[in-house]
């Protein structure tokens, strides 16, 4: 009998991704010196040329984020190589940086090594410089010349990033490019397109709604489209959540970051729901990430460690019929709750309430509710005003399902803060 999509099992590969909970992303490019989001694949190689580049940096402040991986546009739509690529001359092999010896990709994967942290790539499909492009038998071998040449010469990657954007109507041979990462990369997380093991969560605000399904039949292909790529069967697929910490994609000296209470409402709104955050850190053309970001990140990844650092774990005891009784041990107070479900088995659980039973709450009736929601996943955190309790109970409807890990939290902050704004995501292609 064929398994229903909700027991669909994830790979162990996808489960040791779901457990990273936050990745940042690095645009950095030709763009970065124009002020462009997007650009055509016009513009001289001879003006990529950054004075003080360093990748530690970069990797340093993803750490101090609280990220475990990053993803870096080793080529955008604009066709320009951050590595110097055997099969064009529009790379930074054409550029007066570093005499035309400099190799971007290279610096972040030593950074990367050197700092512990994982390594991503992004190659964008579309690129508006190839002239073989509108051939799609030959763009496929220049294509999957590019993606050999990161796939083989960088180390291990982590994940591999292809963007949809531009590519409507455009056919690209997606089993060759499969063959090829499994070849090469056969660990690597694959974002959306093709054979993929991760999905796009469908906006660029960086924000998951509940519930967050793992198990889908189709992806959404980019924010410019409202086209989305039927798959040929259910897959497990859990989603990534992408925003910048500026509006822009790529660093444009008149923008801001992000304020630290709307990032805190971000990662509640991804991280805390089940999904996986990407934090986009755009590098300037300097080649540093600049000191208003890193200043905010590191508010940041320290406002996250106070909170969750010193967790309060609870005993679970299974009570049957998709019931448990948590055990702090002793009294506690909470104002957050995190709920882990064990996916060995697929993503079973599709609502749940978290109820008090110490405040004179019959265990029959539910006690108090102190929150209640759809999905939980990898992990789900709850705020509520304070409370005081030895004992919770948890009841979810889901056959099957099954508790990983249960934490309680005395953050002091008793609710999930709000995002005081949504910054505009459509950026047209002369940017």
């Amino acid at each position: 009998m064929r398994p229903t999509v909700h027991h669909i099992e994830p790979t162990p590969a996808q489960l040791a991704w779901q457990a990273d909970r936050m990745g940042v992303f690095f645009h950095f490019g030709i763009n970065t010196f124009h002020g462009k989001e997007w650009s055509d694949g016009t513009l001289p190689a001879s003006s990529f040329n950054p004075t003080q580049l360093d990748a530690g940096q970069w990797v340093r402040t993803a750490r101090e984020a609280g990220a475990k991986y990053v993803v870096l546009t080793a080529k955008h739509h604009d066709g320009f190589c951050l590595w110097p690529t055997a099969l064009t001359d529009y790379s930074v092999a054409s550029s007066p940086w570093k005499g035309g010896k400099g190799d971007v990709v290279a610096e972040v994967a030593a950074a990367c090594r050197e700092y512990g942290m994982k390594l991503g790539l992004y190659l964008s499909p579309w690129d508006r410089n190839a002239e073989c492009y509108a051939d799609s038998k030959a763009y496929d071998e220049f294509y999957l010349g590019q993606l050999r040449e990161l796939c083989s010469n960088y180390g291990e990657l982590h994940e591999l990033w292809f963007d949809g954007a531009g590519s409507e109507g455009h056919e690209y041979d997606w089993a060759w490019i499969a063959a090829l990462i499994e070849e090469l990369q056969p660990g690597a997380m694959v974002f959306n397109m093709g054979q993929p093991t991760i999905r796009w969560v469908g906006n660029e605000d960086g924000l998951a709604a509940d519930p967050v399904e793992y198990v889908v039949e189709q992806t959404d292909f980019s924010n410019y489209t409202v086209v989305t790529t039927k798959l040929e069967e259910a897959l497990y697929l859990p989603p990534e959540c992408d925003v910048s910490i500026r509006r822009g994609w790529f660093w444009h000296e008149d923008q801001e970051p992000k304020t630290l209470e709307h990032l805190l409402a971000i990662y509640y709104r991804s991280v805390g729901l089940g999904a996986n955050l990407l934090l986009n850190l755009p590098p300037d053309t300097r080649g540093l990430i600049p000191e208003e970001d890193v200043a905010r990140v590191r508010e940041f990844g320290a406002e996250i460690n106070r909170r969750f650092e010193t967790p309060l774990p609870a005993s679970v005891r299974d009570l049957g019929e998709g019931r448990w009784e948590l055990d702090f041990g002793q009294p506690v107070t909470i104002d957050h709750l995190l709920l882990a479900e064990d996916l060995s088995g697929g993503q079973l659980v599709r609502s749940h309430r978290i109820s008090n039973t110490d405040d004179g709450g019959l265990l029959a009736s539910g006690g108090t509710v102190l929150a209640s929601g759809g999905t939980f996943g990898s992990q789900r955190i709850h705020a509520f005003p304070a409370v005081t309790v030895r004992r919770l109970t948890v009841e979810v409807e889901g056959d099957g399902a099954r508790l990983a890990a249960v934490d309680g939290f005395r953050t002091g902050a008793e609710s999930v803060p709000e995002i005081a704004y949504l910054a505009p995501t459509d950026y047209p292609e002369d940017h």
